[in-house]
């Protein structure tokens, strides 16, 4: 299968051309701090192209977020005195959300408390935008009985090998992920029961629709280092908020528990090409960080989406 491709961009374009990603994340909860995973996701959909970001974070700490990454903006989810997200409130927020941008990031740095639980479900159970389901929604989504019941979005997962097994047991996936020989074969499982495409994460990243399987032959050991993973989200929704079409080309169905893969529809790429483009970007720019500083470990993740746009442009149609 020949590398993904970007589409050109409209030299006319403007930031609404372009797509509004939604990322949602962080956690306020007592002793389970975490602020930078959200702000490197939107700080990726932005170096991938995307026009606008916005996040939707625990009330407590959105401002530290929005301070990391001043290019976004957002909105607070209400939490509970123990910084808990309330669940009912944080769904009026999250669907107003959905309704003004093209793609949903849900899941990093966000915890795995009961209102993390809401969101990352309602989020699978909407028909009407794409999402990027990573980290913690991941998680979430494991204690899910039946979650293939419920999955109803355009989707795209990208589990590390970790997150993987903990969605991979109640799906009855029983390949490991960790195994370079079956590797392909765990994330192609994965997105037929599911009906999404699945981006196993790792050393040659595996990207599967359940029915084509791609894995991608780029990437650097510097890599392996904090937020990297987040900046993937980022890159993966911006891509996906530039060049796919949501509501046009609805799936085909899959072999595995009635639920579909998906197909393109009119837009320039589907999800599976799309994920694929911000995961061969995402490997170019460590590759290119290595080059440029003669190492193999050192590598921030702020620096690693300082170079997406050069390696976007490396495999862009002109």
């Amino acid at each position: 299968m020949a590398e993904p491709r970007l589409p050109a961009r409209d030299p006319r374009g403007h930031k609404g051309t372009f797509g509004t990603v939604v990322v949602v994340g962080g956690c306020a909860a007592a002793g389970a701090r975490m602020v930078g995973a959200s702000a490197l996701s939107a700080l990726g959909a932005l170096r991938a192209g995307a026009g606008l970001a916005k996040l939707l974070c625990p009330e407590p700490v959105l401002a530290e977020v929005i301070a990391m990454t001043p290019s976004a903006t957002g909105r607070g989810l209400p939490v509970d005195p123990d910084g808990e997200i309330i669940p009912h409130d944080a769904a009026a927020l999250l669907d107003a959300a959905l309704a003004s941008s093209e793609v949903l990031a849900i899941g990093p740095g966000f915890g795995t408390g009961p209102g993390s639980q809401a969101l990352s479900l309602r989020a699978v159970q909407q028909e009407d935008r794409p999402v990027v389901v990573d980290a913690d929604a991941i998680n979430c989504l494991a204690g899910v009985p039946e979650l293939w019941r419920d999955f109803h979005a355009m989707a795209v997962l990208t589990p590390h090998p970790g997150e993987f097994r903990r969605l991979a047991g109640p799906l009855r996936i029983r390949q490991d992920p960790t195994d370079d020989a079956e590797r392909p074969a765990a994330a192609e499982a994965m997105a037929q029961r599911l009906g999404c495409v699945v981006v196993l994460k790792g050393a040659g990243a595996v990207v599967s629709d359940g029915q084509r399987t791609w894995v991608c032959r780029h990437g650097h050991a510097c890599l392996a280092t904090a937020g990297t993973g987040d900046v993937l989200t980022g890159v993966i929704a911006g891509i996906i908020a530039q060049f796919v079409r949501p509501l046009e080309g609805r799936p085909e169905t899959a072999p595995e528990m009635g639920r579909s893969a998906p197909r393109a529809g009119s837009g320039r790429l589907d999800l599976f090409d799309a994920a694929r483009a911000g995961v061969l970007a995402h490997a170019l720019a460590g590759e290119l960080w290595a080059e440029r500083h003669g190492a193999s470990a050192g590598l921030l993740a702020t620096e690693l989406a300082e170079l997406i746009p050069a390696c976007g442009e490396s495999i862009r149609d002109r």
